[in-house]
């Protein structure tokens, strides 16, 4: 079974205040079995535009993927993040080519 991911683009107004998203998903992320492949970090951009910060989040399946997102845990932390970031995110099935 392919796995799934979180790939997000996100800008941080208040990066103090962030701090509480990421505090309020982690226990989340965690009972899901996430695992952060990028997290921030050294990029460059090289076609197009991006938002600030780039990540992206693995997990066991693509419905795992969906599961996280849609729930009531999540969905409280999401409130959160959209008080002081913008954010583009997708879920996306892994290729097993």
């Amino acid at each position: 079974m392919p796995k799934g991911y979180w790939i997000a683009s996100v800008d941080v107004a208040d990066p103090e205040a962030y701090k509480g998203y990421i505090a309020a998903h982690t226990p989340v992320l965690q009972r899901f079995g996430a695992r952060f492949l990028v997290r921030g970090g050294q990029r460059q951009v090289v076609e197009g535009t991006v938002r600030q910060k780039s990540v992206v989040i693995e997990f066991e399946s693509y419905q795992v993927a969906l599961e996280c997102y849609q729930s009531d845990d999540y969905q409280q932390a999401a409130a959160i993040r959209h008080r002081f970031a913008a954010s583009d995110i997708v879920i996306v099935e892994g290729y097993e080519g």
